[in-house]
């Protein structure tokens, strides 16, 4: 079900998203900050446009789109009425663990061995230290995800019947235009076009495989459930963010907040994940990089997702989404 649209402003003069009208097929549009959306099939003369076909175009398009932003003849029509889909069909969507020093520092310390004879303070400075040192020396941690997880920034998310203990990650996702492979750390942010949100959900009972304990994590059936990515509302370009490296993630479960978190704490930031990735894979155009979920999960606070939570999640600058959970069968 789609659920009314918070009202969130964005930074810059436009920002991209896929939309649809009732009944119609998602189309990719400008939307401006007074709420308006413009058909881009119509202005850009493609009436088989995609956003990632745009984003494939990403040079050629762009000073295109600024004109239309300023132009007030076109013909936009207003975003209510429209449904929101997610901004971007990828091909790729690659996910960073363990990038936020706070978040990594609680989980360590909240699963310590029962025999550990170190005090909370203790374990939280020694963690601390080797956050310190991995930021400095180590690399980033990424695995790969499904496009077919991914959902609408107001869909419902349908909490699996399987799924024990479900718990929200919001992230900072970055929209890669420009093919990457083998990029330097300074040439990595000239790939990216823009930025948005995503609520990388997972269900920490099966994070860990406990029937092959030294195989280690479990990111399929952990992560991928359909709709467990909810996406958007839309691709903020890179040029409207002054610093991907300093931005607000706030996620509310029922009105209370519970991640508030500058991207300031992420090891690793957007340009040292896109080189890093790209020396192994090649980026493609519409490609999603998450960069990780700051500290404030359920798993933290002793409170999982259950049918009828209502999320809240924004990014300076990127808008906010607005999700409410389903219980698979109920």
């Amino acid at each position: 079900m789609k659920h009314a649209a918070p009202s969130a402003p964005f930074a810059g003069p436009f920002a991209l998203a896929t939309v649809s009208a009732t009944g119609g097929a998602p189309y990719p549009a400008l939307v401006t900050p007074d709420g308006r959306a413009l058909d881009l099939r119509a202005a850009l003369d493609d009436p088989a446009l995609t956003t990632r076909a745009l984003l494939e175009r990403w040079d050629e398009v762009l000073p295109r789109l600024r004109t239309l932003a300023a132009d007030d003849s076109a013909a936009r029509r207003p975003l209510d009425g429209l449904r929101t889909h997610a901004p971007v069909e990828p091909r790729q969507i690659f996910q960073s663990g363990a990038n936020y020093r706070q978040h990594v520092i609680d989980l360590e310390v909240a699963h310590r061995a029962p025999d550990d004879p170190r005090t909370v303070e203790e374990a939280r400075a020694e963690i601390a230290a080797v956050m310190d040192r991995r930021a400095a020396e180590d690399l980033p941690y990424v695995f790969i995800g499904l496009p077919s997880a991914l959902t609408g920034p107001y869909d419902d998310v349908v909490l699996p019947s399987w799924a024990e203990q479900p718990d929200w990650e919001l992230e900072l996702a970055a929209v890669i235009a420009r093919p990457a492979h083998r990029v330097s750390v300074e040439e990595a942010l000239d790939h990216v076009a823009g930025y948005t949100i995503a609520n990388d959900l997972t269900d920490r009972a099966t994070v860990f495989r406990r029937d092959m304990k030294a195989i280690g994590t479990d990111w399929l059936r952990s992560k991928n459930a359909p709709g467990f990515t909810p996406l958007g509302p839309w691709i903020v370009p890179a040029e409207s963010i002054a610093d991907p490296g300093d931005l607000r993630v706030t996620l509310k479960l029922n009105g209370e907040t519970m991640q508030d978190e500058s991207t300031k704490d992420m090891l690793f930031g957007v340009a040292r994940l896109v080189s890093y990735i790209s020396r192994t894979a090649r980026l493609l155009p519409g490609d999603l990089v998450l960069t990780g979920s700051p500290a404030g999960n359920g798993i933290h606070w002793g409170r999982l997702l259950r049918d009828g939570d209502v999320m809240d999640a924004s990014i300076t600058g990127l808008g906010a989404q607005r999700t409410r959970c389903v219980q698979e069968g109920v």
